[in-house]
């Protein structure tokens, strides 16, 4: 029987898409998420570095919460587009040296 390449599996914090090892671009999954997070959060696709997600586990309504505050919202670990856009602007001032 062929062996079927399977899509790796991805978790959604707070509406951004991460690996199972809560890395945006993960080379242990083959997985890159920096497409997709930076569409939904309104930019456009660059070559930039990946966000990791803090620690967080999972609410009893299968929710990821983080650790550090306990909440499911938490904009101080979970402000994905603050961190996206820090990473957008590094990655264009390293293009410009």
């Amino acid at each position: 029987m062929a062996e079927v390449a399977s899509t790796p599996a991805t978790i959604e914090i707070n509406d951004a898409i991460f690996c199972t090892h809560f890395k945006e671009v993960c080379t242990e999954c083959d997985f890159d998420g920096r497409e997709e997070n930076d569409s939904f959060f309104g930019y456009d696709p660059i070559d930039r570095e990946g966000i990791e997600a803090p620690p967080a586990i999972v609410n009893k309504d299968g929710v990821y919460q983080c650790k550090k505050h306990a909440s499911t919202g938490c904009t101080q670990c979970y402000g994905w587009k603050k961190q996206i856009n820090r990473a957008r602007t590094a990655a264009k001032k390293a293009g410009k040296k």
